[in-house]
């Protein structure tokens, strides 16, 4: 069996009996104003983090959906876009789309406002969206895209770009490796299934984002995900993974290269009230400014005794330059 034959398997088992906790973080689903969670979508939440952010989702985005798991964020984009065919999710599994449909029925019967149409459920794959180029608002996928192998990534990143409309969203939750997971543990595929030997490094990881054209990176979270023990897993020291949140925009890519935001602020601490460098960044004295991580590298270089460069937060929210 190939590694994707072998996660279908996986997943096939996991929605026929599902496993509380079989890879998400150890925290509630997202809360929202009259938004209830069946129980069996919440036993089915198979991701590491969240890719809902409700700052992202104005204006009733449509919204695909790759994976759809147990339906949970299908449910919680709906909240934001409660229109017909508002969230299209796309799952190669049959198990899991049959699960995803009883669930959303279970939904609908607990949420007044919800309807069965503003999700529809299609079979497919990150490789060949069934969708129309330049077609959707956002993509969004959670834990999915970390058990491909690099070129396989490459080909989901290159369709997820390709279906999205001009300055649309790309809003992924992965886990992502503090170290190069060794070889041993990638080719092991019920591992890679199970979301704990594909991550990629956070300097891989971004580099695809990037290489499939998206000109701008905003990481919305990072923090601890699992840890790959020694004894267990037959490593030379403890591997720490950790659970990226990020939204990529399709947006041209700037002639220097991309702009990825990752919580750093620029602080102008020179004599003069205002600081404006030949790129046009302004900052005023004294006051924090966010910035890419290429800007802070410049200015940093540009002006080392004026200006100083806070670390990365590793969440951003917008409001910055680049």
């Amino acid at each position: 069996m190939t590694y994707l034959e072998t996660a279908a398997q996986f997943y096939h088992d996991v929605a026929e009996t599902p496993q509380v906790g079989l890879c998400c973080v150890q925290s509630s689903p997202l809360q929202l104003p009259g938004l209830k969670i069946p129980l069996p979508m919440q036993e089915m939440n198979y991701g590491c983090g969240t890719t809902v952010h409700p700052t992202e989702l104005a204006n009733q985005p449509t919204v695909l959906y790759v994976g759809v798991g147990g339906g949970l964020e299908a449910l919680q984009f709906a909240y934001f876009s409660r229109h017909l065919g508002a969230v299209i999710a796309i799952e190669p599994v049959a198990a899991m789309r049959e699960a995803a449909a009883r669930n959303l029925e279970l939904a609908a019967q607990e949420n007044s406002w919800f309807d069965l149409s503003f999700v529809e459920i299609r079979p497919g794959d990150a490789f060949n969206l069934p969708v129309a180029d330049a077609s959707v608002d956002v993509v969004a996928q959670n834990c999915l895209f970390n058990i491909f192998e690099p070129e396989d990534l490459t080909r989901a990143l290159q369709e997820a770009f390709r279906v999205l409309k001009p300055g649309g969203r790309l809003q992924m939750s992965d886990p992502i490796a503090t170290r190069p997971i060794p070889p041993h543990l990638q080719q092991d595929e019920r591992l890679r299934a199970m979301c704990l030997s594909g991550a990629l490094t956070y300097e891989e990881y971004t580099q695809l984002i990037i290489n499939a054209g998206f000109g701008q990176v905003e990481i919305r979270a990072r923090r601890p995900y699992r840890l790959l023990d020694a004894q267990t897993y037959n490593l030379e020291a403890n591997l720490l993974l950790e659970s990226l949140d990020s939204v990529s925009f399709k947006v041209a890519m700037p002639e220097d290269g991309a702009c990825i935001f990752t919580g750093k602020t620029a602080i102008y601490a020179g004599v003069e009230p205002f600081f404006d460098d030949a790129a046009g960044h302004l900052l005023q004295r004294g006051i924090p400014s966010a910035v890419c991580d290429k800007t802070a590298a410049k200015l940093a270089d540009l002006m080392p005794e004026e200006i100083i460069i806070t670390d990365s937060t590793w969440h951003y929210n917008g409001g910055g330059c680049c």
